[in-house]
């Protein structure tokens, strides 16, 4: 409908040669003495054109057609604003639409099929995913299903750091952990990584090479610094035996390496996939380096005086792109910074093609989008391309107990606990509820409680409410007839205020996906399954009046329909029990 008044809109200001440099900006009134929408297209073109706002706006509702069938009246009000009454036909049409269209209901050519990459997860292959990794999981998948509803062409993908420090010091945790099962007695480095994953890790390693990767703790440990808890510096300690492992495994140190990152990463493919969220691809950091495209985006950086070199290291001049202060990209020791191969990897992505590009990260990268901003500026490309959308992080509690989400200490709830404990639909659901820029306490038992207050159950109870309501017409031996002259029959406020639902679905698709907020559709949902239950609960529906009873059955049938389509997008089943 909405669009369908934006087309009449432009008509008129055609018809009266004004050339329409902005949008027409629609909204629903808050109250419907108003109308049911208003228009402020009058007062944003007056200034330009030199005319009296009142005076324009009659011009232009005298050029809207007198005859159309979804137009009751039309108003001007206040200074210039042109309100916009409906007909009952303009909201019965849309149970016509929804009924027809069935799972297309909704969908738009808003995005004209521009490309858009979503970039989200995409944590470090060090350890299980976390429900703190779950909140950008939900919002990206979500996010991803609503732009493709609008009409773009999205592409999601994970990008794996499968190279670099981290990964070393991961690989270094197995090998110790299997040093162990040799039966070597070691003190296990404080900067490590802890958790009971790579003691199975090391396990599966032992199992499959008994002892071939065994060295003595004297050989492994001689001349490394020492560790905090002896009076030195965890990071001198983990590097001096990540050194020491690679000279003393040599070739071998590649499979302990392999090991750990393929054993991880098939578990968060796993996690993800029992999660609902899928990628059209999983990039890989190594392909960078492999490929020496990181050392060609530093050399383009460097050829076009980007760069400087200071205390060994080479910087990139990104201060003098908006950023707070310069970046090293080229450690002392001749390593790439992961800044180094973040360049590399925003500059791969723009030449793949795409339009847009979309980073969902944690909050805690908040300072990071300067700088790789003004990376793609040096480079020559349009900074304005990106779009960071940054998640806040999502605290679990069960009971009065704060759950903690260290990979590193291994004291993590992870993704796959709290799917198996409170369900897919009510993660998925709870997880985007709320902005994502704003912190979220998840309450287990009230994920899982069956009652009003939970709202995925709230939503999911409506639909199967009516599926419930199909079976006892099933089982009574009744038909339902649609037919679109008996919606005339809908006149009690519950009926109207579903109507009215009904029709916003699409322009809170078309908000949502514009604004990048999920949680708009959420929103809306248990909106929907409040006015669905408080229609049900005071009209029976199958009663012997046939006009009135198809007449419902086929609102309920939209709502439902509405359900299902609305809780698709977000990852979250539409049970037809309960």
């Amino acid at each position: 409908m909405k669009q369908h008044l934006h087309n009449l809109f432009t008509k008129a200001l055609k018809q009266l040669e004004i050339s329409q440099n902005v949008a027409t900006h629609l909204e629903r009134t808050r109250d419907t003495s108003h109308g049911d929408f208003a228009c402020n297209i009058a007062m944003v073109l007056a200034k330009k054109l030199r005319q009296n706002p009142r005076d324009l706006a009659t011009s232009i509702v005298e050029h809207l057609p007198t005859n159309d069938e979804f137009i009751a009246k039309v108003e001007i009000a206040g200074p210039g604003f042109i309100n916009i009454f409906l007909t009952k036909q303009a909201y019965h049409s849309n149970i016509d639409d929804i009924l027809r269209l069935k799972t297309e209901y909704g969908k738009s050519k808003l995005g004209q099929n521009q490309s858009i990459m979503i970039e989200f997860v995409s944590a470090n292959p060090t350890g299980p995913l976390h429900v703190g990794h779950g909140r950008g999981a939900a919002y990206g998948a979500a996010l991803a299903n609503l732009l493709q509803t609008v009409g773009f062409k999205v592409h999601r993908e994970y990008y794996v750091n499968d190279a670099g420090r981290q990964m070393n010091i991961l690989a270094v945790s197995v090998w110790l952990r299997y040093l162990e099962l040799c039966g070597e007695t070691i003190e296990f480095p404080s900067n490590a990584y802890q958790g009971d994953y790579v003691w199975d890790i090391a396990a599966d390693l032992h199992r499959n090479h008994a002892e071939l990767f065994h060295k003595s703790t004297t050989e492994v440990f001689a001349g490394i610094p020492p560790d905090i808890s002896n009076g030195g510096d965890k990071e001198l300690h983990i590097d001096g035996l990540i050194q020491r492992s690679q000279q003393l495994l040599d070739k071998q140190y590649k499979i302990i390496f392999n090991q750990a990152l393929n054993t991880i990463l098939d578990n968060i493919r796993h996690d993800l996939e029992q999660f609902g969220v899928e990628y059209e691809e999983w990039f890989l950091e190594s392909n960078l380096t492999d490929t020496n495209k990181v050392q060609q985006t530093i050399e383009q950086l460097q050829a076009a005086g980007h760069t400087y070199e200071q205390d060994g290291a080479l910087w990139f001049k990104s201060s003098a792109f908006g950023d707070e202060k310069d970046r090293v990209i080229v450690r002392e020791n001749g390593q790439f910074t992961y800044f180094a191969s973040d360049i590399a990897y925003h500059k791969n992505k723009l030449e793949r093609g795409f339009d847009q590009l979309i980073n969902i990260w944690g909050a805690d990268h908040h300072g990071y989008v300067p700088r790789v901003k003004a990376a793609m500026t040096a480079l020559g490309n349009d900074a304005e391309r990106l779009t960071v959308l940054l998640v806040q992080f999502a605290t679990l509690y069960r009971g009065e107990e704060r759950l903690q989400m260290s990979t590193r200490s291994g004291e993590f709830v992870t993704l796959r606990e709290l799917r198996e404990d409170v369900g897919r639909d009510a993660a998925r659901f709870f997880y985007i509820q709320r902005k994502s820029e704003q912190h979220l306490n998840f309450d287990l038992e009230l994920a899982k409680s069956q009652t009003n207050d939970n709202p995925v159950y709230y939503i999911q109870y409506a639909h199967a409410r009516i599926s419930s309501v199909m079976r006892q017409l099933r089982e009574q031996n009744q038909t339902w007839q649609y037919n679109k002259a008996t919606l005339a029959c809908l006149a009690t406020t519950h009926e109207q205020t579903l109507l009215v639902a009904l029709a916003r679905y699409p322009e809170i698709i078309e908000m949502a996906a514009l604004a990048h907020e999920p949680h708009q559709l959420t929103y809306y949902l248990r909106d929907l399954a409040q006015n669905f239950h408080s229609f049900y609960d005071t009209n029976k529906i199958l009663i012997p009046n046939n006009e009135l009873r198809d007449a419902r059955l086929s609102l309920t049938a939209a709502v439902q329909q509405i359900l299902q389509n609305g809780l698709a997008i977000i990852g979250v089943s539409a049970p037809e029990v309960m």
